[in-house]
């Protein structure tokens, strides 16, 4: 049974990123796929100009790259930490005067004084990864719904419940307490994640992949598109992309383009670590 919201999961979610800084700001370098394959699908629904929202940035990866395209940005998320990290990093790259909206420290359940019907566009890149609770969930997306434009585009970032338990199958100790069968078939059941070892990635929630489509619908959003970040990508290894990479820059970019078009292959979307949902306000 869902339990009701509470302030518990959201201290250690803060703590968890408040430690976090740099190494948030790199991820999508170590791990370069999901923003490869998530700024393409940007870049192909975006509006060519326009205000844009990035609600639950982190140090702002995707909002530096579409301020570099030209857009307006606003920046919000929850850890103040890495709020004052985008802020700099901005800065650094020369880009402060394109967050025409500033930078926020906001929950992505509660985005006042954020006007209504303000932006062309939006982002929710990873605040529905942590409210394990489905009152909080459907908070994020009416605040969502509620600063976007009518006809405004979003893309809505979720983890995937089918991967997850692959995840813990194939590397059980990573992911106490998913290294025992009866927690892995508990998680099946409820996509509530909460990692046994302080410090590591917990208060997390994981989604089954029919659920996405009419989650969104019913909080006034037209699906466009569900994509597989990573899709297969997903269980490739080390020595799997050294193998590419080492056959020579044509190839690895042959291999990119390939996971690229295979993210709207309906038949891998649940491999895949990270979900995309890209759709339109009603």
């Amino acid at each position: 049974m869902e339990q009701p919201a509470d302030q518990g999961n959201k201290e250690r979610v803060l703590a968890y990123y408040t430690g976090f800084g740099e190494r948030e700001w790199s991820r999508l370098d170590r791990e370069p796929l999901e923003f490869t394959v998530n700024m393409h699908y940007l870049k192909q629904y975006l509006p060519s100009a326009g205000k844009v929202l990035d609600n639950g940035a982190g140090p702002g990866k995707y909002a530096m790259a579409l301020a570099a395209e030209g857009y307006e940005l606003t920046l919000t998320d929850l850890t103040p930490a890495l709020v004052e990290l985008a802020e700099a990093k901005a800065e650094e790259l020369k880009l402060t005067e394109r967050f025409t909206g500033g930078f926020h420290v906001r929950d992505a359940c509660e985005l006042a004084p954020l006007a209504d019907n303000s932006y062309d566009a939006a982002l929710l890149m990873g605040p529905l990864y942590h409210l394990q609770h489905a009152e909080d969930r459907a908070k994020a997306i009416r605040e969502l719904h509620r600063v976007v434009k009518p006809g405004g585009i979003v893309f809505v970032a979720f983890r995937s419940r089918v991967n997850q338990v692959m995840n813990a199958l194939l590397n059980p100790e990573h992911w106490k307490p998913l290294h025992r069968l009866d927690a892995i078939e508990a998680f099946a059941a409820d996509g509530i994640f909460d990692h046994t070892d302080e410090g590591r990635y917990t208060g997390a929630y994981f989604y089954e992949l029919e659920a996405i489509r009419p989650f969104m619908e019913a909080h006034g959003f037209q699906t466009l598109e569900l994509i597989g970040s990573t899709n297969m990508g997903a269980v490739l290894g080390a020595e799997h992309w050294r193998y590419w990479s080492e056959q020579g820059e044509e190839t690895y970019q042959q291999l990119v383009q390939l996971l690229i078009r295979m993210a709207r292959e309906s038949s891998v979307l649940g491999m895949s670590s990270h979900l995309l949902y890209i759709g339109r306000r009603v």
